[in-house]
């Protein structure tokens, strides 16, 4: 959004929010809407939303997209790698957590507003918004297949939603009755979530919408906008002043924007990204929030680290539908701040757990390690956005580095039990329980949820040119180019396992594109062939092009390097002095205690180090959680005294004697799946 000459940027906001209140029907592709999609069914309106050709996001028609999202219900993800977690994520996740979400009150706040009820309000401000997640994971889920049980159920809770809502359009269960005055006062905002609710609604709502063309919550949705923030809050001189406290209403607005096609939406997401002068916010909170004060202006990562991933995702939203020069300039700011100083070797973000915050520079503690499921989430769906503005491998290459570690880990293999926090290290003889069934603060677990539900979505996408592959497991796509042609890409292979993928590429008859391969920057010796034949110019940490003119029938070959790897860090991680990690492929190893053949007492835990000199090997174990690659390197092992001095002027423990012993390595995704035993990623290491 460019700005006149004669105003400045909040002149500039103000008048064009205005102006858009004044045009009271939404615009679809250059058509009017009545106000609701329910109006324009009930109307007899001749226009059909594409709801079932809509992706994660819907970047059809975003001008500064470089790639166009594929539908989840175009991607079929078959026996592999991921369908085992997507298969319990339906049969056991989302059902079980329905049942806590009941237990524990979350639907009793609705009910109650609707006289159903005597339970009184249970859990913090922002509970609603569980509720939301839970529909919004539903709605991937069943883009993917009808289950009309959990469809049926899901839409009575629904409807119980929609019930609790305002003639005004507010809905909220939480500032009702006796804390109905404090609705959006600065300090609500600030701290009370009531936005970051009605965003997660918004999301669901699309969700569902795209996945059952049913209107119901998206309507809702609405109404709390269209009635009533955009008529009392904004830069208008009449208009109350906006912060988003926890960004998450940003990028629903403009994904509801891209649904409706109602710029109103996205004007107003951009006055929530510019902030508003008019707050007197103090720099605590504008640190903690990663809010109120122009997106643009920001220069690091810090604060909240949920808050600030999701801020950038909406300016990156923001980024995609209006290109402004300076959002993509302060994104790729943060994205190095982020590469470079601030994200786990597993993708997990957030080092502090006072204000669940990013840490300075390098700061990155392994045991005290947050790295809250949330915030792993949403450092996925930020460079998810990076990557369809740019096309560049290095956003995939952290999607998939978030993806197979820092969220995979946060689901127990059962997927009844979460994790919150994510750390890198863990002591068993602390008592702490890492994986739990309910948090009061229960944002991971349906988050989980709709991330896994929503994956085949993330395998593709498209462009002018041609297709891009992401993320590798046994899927068929079924979708078309930007020409119109049918395509249809199977891929076969036991990734992340073993390195081979097979692509086969078949359309109805002989047309040219240009297919684009992903080349992991792990991969240090890639080879790809195209029919049998080398091709040759593959880069590490880059997207293969592959033109050609593809007879309909045409098959590629990648052969990836699996050689596992020892990671060293910067020298600046002082947790990490020292130490390395093991990576094999995308996935990060840890050693839990009780697969070691030496000492068994958490003590003896830290006499372990490996190697620096020998080769790691490794052996797929179908019978170890769920079917593992194992890895065995080799190290040492020196058993500690009984008693050891806290301080003392003899020869350390650790540098005494070692045995010999080889170290079993597992994925960390699975570590805290049997009984409570030691962890740790960053192993000491001595040279042999």
């Amino acid at each position: 959004m460019t700005a006149l000459p004669t105003m400045n940027r909040r002149t500039f906001l103000n008048a064009s929010i205005a102006t858009a209140a004044c045009t009271v029907l939404p615009q679809v592709h250059g058509e009017t809407l009545p106000a609701t999609l329910a109006d324009a069914a009930a109307g007899g309106s001749n226009i059909t939303p594409k709801w079932k050709d809509e992706g994660v996001l819907d970047l059809t028609n975003s001008p500064f997209a470089k790639l166009k999202t594929v539908p989840i219900r175009a991607v079929v993800i078959e026996q592999g790698f991921w369908s085992p977690r997507r298969v319990t994520n339906v049969n056991s996740s989302v059902p079980s957590m329905r049942e806590e979400l009941l237990e524990h009150g979350r639907m009793d706040n609705f009910l109650r507003l609707e006289n159903r009820s005597t339970a009184p309000q249970r859990g913090p401000v922002y509970s609603d918004s569980d509720i939301y997640k839970w529909a919004e994971a539903v709605g991937f889920a069943l883009q993917s297949e009808p289950l009309p049980d959990l469809r049926r159920t899901t839409d009575d809770m629904i409807q119980t939603v929609v019930a609790a809502q305002e003639k005004s359009g507010y809905l909220n269960t939480y500032y009702v009755q006796d804390r109905a005055a404090q609705r959006m006062l600065p300090h609500t905002q600030e701290m009370g979530h009531e936005l970051y609710c009605i965003g997660h609604l918004l999301q669901g709502a699309i969700a569902y919408y795209r996945a059952t063309g049913d209107p119901t919550l998206l309507n809702a949705g609405m109404r709390f906008v269209d009635g009533y923030l955009l008529p009392d809050y904004g830069p208008g001189a009449n208009q109350k002043p906006i912060v988003a406290g926890h960004p998450e209403i940003e990028m629903s607005l403009i994904e509801l924007y891209r649904t409706t096609g109602n710029r109103r939406y996205l004007d107003l997401a951009g006055y929530i990204l510019h902030g508003d002068e008019r707050l007197s916010l103090s720099q605590s909170r504008i640190v903690y929030m990663f809010c109120g004060i122009p997106f643009t202006s920001r220069t690091k990562l810090e604060g909240h680290a949920v808050r600030a991933m999701y801020a950038c995702c909406g300016a990156t939203d923001y980024y995609l539908e209006t290109g402004d020069p300076a959002y993509w300039q302060t994104l790729n700011h943060l994205w190095q701040d982020l590469s470079e100083h601030q994200m786990y070797i597993t993708g997990g973000v957030g080092a502090r757990s006072d204000g669940e915050a990013f840490g300075n520079a390098f700061e990155l503690p392994n045991a005290q390690a947050y790295g809250e499921s949330c915030a792993a989430i949403g450092n996925m769906m930020w460079n998810w956005r990076m990557l369809a503005a740019s096309g560049e491998a290095r956003f995939a290459d952290v999607v998939e580095r978030a993806l197979y570690n820092g969220i995979n880990s946060g689901m127990s293999l059962d997927g009844k039990l979460y994790c919150y926090r994510n750390p890198l290290a863990h002591d068993a003889s602390t008592g702490d329980k890492i994986r739990n069934p309910w948090y009061d603060t229960t944002c991971c677990p349906p988050n989980l949820e709709r991330t896994l539900a929503s994956l085949p979505g993330y395998f593709y996408s498209t462009s002018e040119d041609g297709v891009y592959v992401h993320l590798y497991d046994n899927s068929e796509m079924n979708w078309h180019l930007h020409s119109g042609t049918p395509l249809h890409i199977k891929q076969e292979t036991r990734y992340p396992w073993e390195g081979d993928v097979r692509l086969h590429v078949h359309l109805p008859a002989p047309e040219a594109f240009t297919l684009y391969v992903r080349i992991p920057a792990w991969s240090h010796q890639t080879t790809v062939t195209l029919n049998d034949k080398p091709i040759e110019g593959v880069k590490a940490g880059e997207y293969l092009p592959i033109p050609n003119h593809w007879s309909g029938h045409d098959h590629v070959e990648i052969s990836f390097d699996m050689q596992p790897h020892l990671i060293h860090a910067n020298p600046a991680v002082t947790d990490d002095m020292g130490r390395v990690a093991i990576q094999r492929g995308p996935i990060v190893y840890c050693m839990e205690q009780l697969d070691q053949k030496a000492g068994r007492a958490p003590i003896e835990f830290y006499g372990y180090s490996a190697h620096l000199t020998v080769e790691t090997t490794f052996s797929f174990e179908p019978d170890l959680l769920g079917g593992v690659m194992a890895l065995e390197h080799p190290g040492s092992f020196a058993s500690a005294p009984a008693v050891e001095a806290l301080y003392a002027t003899d020869e350390p423990s650790a540098a005494k004697a070692a045995n010999p012993t080889p170290l079993k390595l597992i994925p960390y995704y699975a570590w805290a799946n049997r009984e409570d035993s030691s962890m740790q990623v960053w192993i000491p290491y001595i040279r042999a």
